[in-house]
């Protein structure tokens, strides 16, 4: 499903234009972004999931291509946890 055929689903399901579901989505994705920036960065959506900022650590990996040694930068990421009622929907 892309974007635009989930924006068109909120719009039949919700019976609001796409315009206004799509100006939905996108705060939503916004305030998303937004929270998960911060140093503690987590969103719980009860019987959905839950999105966490999470830190990796750098480490050391290998090419594929030629087998070379490289290193892995730390960096930020996204670890989401399914809740309940998305894990027994599925």
């Amino acid at each position: 499903m892309t974007k635009a055929d989930l924006v068109e689903q909120m719009a039949k399901d919700a019976n609001i234009s796409k315009a206004a579901a799509n100006k939905a989505l996108n705060s939503f994705i916004g305030s998303v972004k937004k929270v998960l920036k911060k140093k503690d960065g987590k969103i719980t959506l009860v019987g959905f999931g839950t999105f966490a900022k999470v830190r990796r650590k750098a480490r050391k990996g290998v090419n594929p291509a030629t087998g070379e040694k490289i290193k892995i930068k730390a960096r930020n990421a996204v670890r989401f946890k399914p809740g309940k009622g998305l894990k027994d929907a599925i």
